[in-house]
């Protein structure tokens, strides 16, 4: 699998120094305090207290994605040039809310990414196939009224297939795990060593 070794990716958000590296594995009341406004949720993790709206169906917890914690209104850029492949709003309980998905052609692949609970202006002023720069701003981090009833973060995940509208199911059963990690590649490979 490509891991884009020679690239220099922009942050798709600007961290500080010092994060937290949650463990969404472990009960709430297990879980380390938290020490700073921004955070980490690990990609293919089990979170057995975390999905319990009816669109995972009581068994969709393992994640596909990287959450990044960070502020309401906290930037988010594209980490390289590509093009808006698609937006909208997925707006039931526990959804992505706001979401924009980028396509970028890398060392002769295409993957895409998704951006999701942002704020509502994030998806105003787009089109789609619209040329974006590396580093240029995608959209802002949306509060719990319109990112799906989060508190704030970027759920970021990639995909070597093309969507088909601006959804991926960042969250997976058991069943479907080994596919999805065939799909959804390690959001690592762009985002670096967050932990």
């Amino acid at each position: 699998m490509n891991t884009f070794s020679g690239h220099s990716f922009h942050p798709v958000i600007e961290l500080p120094e010092r994060y937290d590296v949650l463990d969404l594995s472990i009960p709430p009341e297990r879980r380390a305090k938290r020490t700073s406004d921004f955070s980490i949720g690990r990609y293919n993790e089990i979170r057995p207290d975390t999905y319990e709206d009816e669109l995972f169906a009581g068994t969709r917890n393992i994640h596909m994605g990287i959450d990044i914690g960070a502020p309401v209104g906290t930037a988010v850029h594209a980490f390289a040039d590509g093009w808006i492949e698609c937006f909208g709003y997925n707006a039931a309980k526990g959804d992505y809310g706001n979401t924009v998905i980028t396509g970028h052609r890398l060392d002769g692949v295409t993957i895409y990414a998704l951006h999701g609970h942002l704020d509502s202006a994030s998806i105003q002023d787009k089109s789609n196939g619209q040329d974006i720069s590396r580093g240029s701003l995608i959209g802002r981090l949306g509060a719990e009224h319109e990112n799906g009833g989060w508190p704030p973060h970027l759920h970021f995940q990639l995909s070597w297939s093309k969507p088909r509208t601006y959804d991926l199911p960042g969250v997976v059963d058991e069943a479907e795990r080994a596919q999805a990690l065939r799909s959804y590649p390690d959001p690592r490979i762009i985002l670096g060593p967050l932990y």
